[in-house]
C-alpha cells in the first residue's frame, strides 16, 4: 500500500476514534464520500493502522460459551469464570450476580415466568435489581419443599421476582411430592390450579434450577421421596431432575409412580417454553446438565467455566 493511502487511512481512523468525530463530519471535512469514510475504517483495521484492545474482557471464555452455544443449539450461554483460590461460596456469589444481571436484561413488559426453586435460583433472583415493569406475572413451576427444607421455597421467590418488577404473582399451595397418584391428580384438576395451568401453557420463560445425580447431597426437597422412589431411581439411573421430574443420561423422563406423584411442569413442557434458562454449576452435576442441553428442554445455561468445560469434555 502506498504511503499516502497509509495516511490517509491514519487520519480518518485518528479523526474516528481518538476525535471521535462522525463518519458524517469526517466525510465533510476531507472532501469525500461518507460511505468511503466507513469503508476505510474498515480496511484501516484490517491493515493493522487500527488495533482495538478490549479490556475487562475474556476472549477465552467467550470462545468457550459460542463453543456451547454451537454444540448444542443453545440461545445463549452466560459464564463465569472460575478464580484461583476462590471458595465454594465465592463461586456461588459470583454466579448469583451474573445470573441475576443476566435475567435482568433479557425481563420486560408482559412476560410470563416461570419459576422453579433451590439455592442457584433462589441467589439469582436474590441479586436481581428492582426493574419497573408493567403486566409480569411470575408464577411457580413446581410444588414446594418439605417444611424441613424451606429456605428457598418457590412461593417466597415467586413472591420476591414479581415485587422486584412490580408484577402479580401466583402461588401453589402444595409440596412437590404427593402421597399417592390419586392426590397429586386430585391438585392439578383443582379450581386453584386452573389459572397456573393455563399461566404454564402462556409461559415466556422459565427459570430452573438443576438437581445433580442421586449421591448429590444439597438438595433442597428429596427429603419427601421415600425407600421406594429411592430404589426405582437407582433402577432407572436416574441422572438428575429439573422441576422435580428425573431424568436419565439420555434425557429420557422418568415415568412412573414417583413421576405421577410430582407436582410440577414436566420437561417436554420446559422445552416449548421459548426461553428455558438453567443455572447451576459444579463439575458433579455436569452429567445432569448435558441431556437437558442435547434433548433441549433448556436452550440457556448460565453456569461457571470448570462446569462448562466438563460439559464439553463428556458431551
Amino acid at each position: 500500500m502506498k504511503e499516502d493511502k497509509k495516511k490517509l487511512l491514519a487520519k480518518v481512523a485518528y479523526m474516528y476514534y481518538e476525535q471521535e468525530l462522525t463518519q458524517a463530519q469526517i466525510a465533510k471535512e476531507l472532501s469525500i464520500y461518507r460511505t468511503t469514510v466507513s469503508r476505510m475504517i474498515s480496511q484501516a483495521k484490517k491493515q493493522g493502522i487500527v488495533e482495538i484492545k478490549i479490556n475487562h474482557f475474556d476472549s477465552a471464555l467467550f470462545e468457550l460459551e459460542e463453543q456451547l452455544k454451537q454444540t448444542f443449539k443453545l440461545k445463549a450461554v452466560e459464564l463465569v469464570s472460575n478464580e484461583r483460590d476462590a471458595s465454594e461460596e465465592d463461586q456461588e456469589e459470583r454466579l448469583a450476580e451474573t445470573a441475576g444481571a443476566w435475567l435482568r436484561r433479557q425481563l420486560t413488559e408482559e412476560m410470563v415466568v416461570g419459576l422453579s426453586w433451590g439455592a442457584s435460583v433462589g441467589n439469582a433472583i436474590n441479586k436481581i435489581e428492582p426493574k419497573q415493569l408493567s403486566e409480569v406475572v411470575v408464577v411457580p413451576v413446581a410444588g414446594g419443599p418439605s417444611h424441613i427444607n424451606s429456605r428457598y421455597h418457590v412461593n417466597t421467590l415467586v413472591y420476591e421476582l414479581a415485587r422486584k418488577l412490580n408484577g402479580q404473582s401466583l402461588f401453589i399451595n402444595a409440596s412437590v411430592i404427593q402421597e399417592t397418584k390419586e392426590l397429586a391428580e386430585g391438585i392439578f384438576n383443582s379450581k386453584y390450579f386452573y389459572k397456573l395451568k393455563d399461566c404454564w401453557k402462556r409461559l415466556d420463560m422459565a427459570i430452573v434450577g438443576i438437581g445433580g445425580p442421586l449421591s448429590y447431597q444439597k438438595s433442597q426437597w428429596r427429603d419427601l421421596l421415600t425407600a421406594a422412589d429411592f430404589k426405582e431411581l437407582k433402577l432407572r439411573e436416574a441422572i438428575g431432575d429439573c422441576c422435580c421430574r428425573f431424568y436419565d443420561s439420555y434425557g429420557k423422563a422418568l415415568d412412573g409412580s414417583l413421576n405421577q406423584r410430582t407436582i410440577g411442569l414436566q420437561l417436554e413442557e420446559l422445552a416449548k417454553v421459548p426461553q428455558s434458562v438453567g443455572i447451576a454449576r459444579g463439575r458433579s452435576k455436569a452429567r445432569s446438565i448435558v441431556p437437558l442441553l442435547q434433548k433441549g428442554y433448556l436452550n440457556t445455561l448460565i453456569t461457571d467455566q470448570e462446569t462448562a468445560e466438563e460439559i464439553l469434555r463428556i458431551s
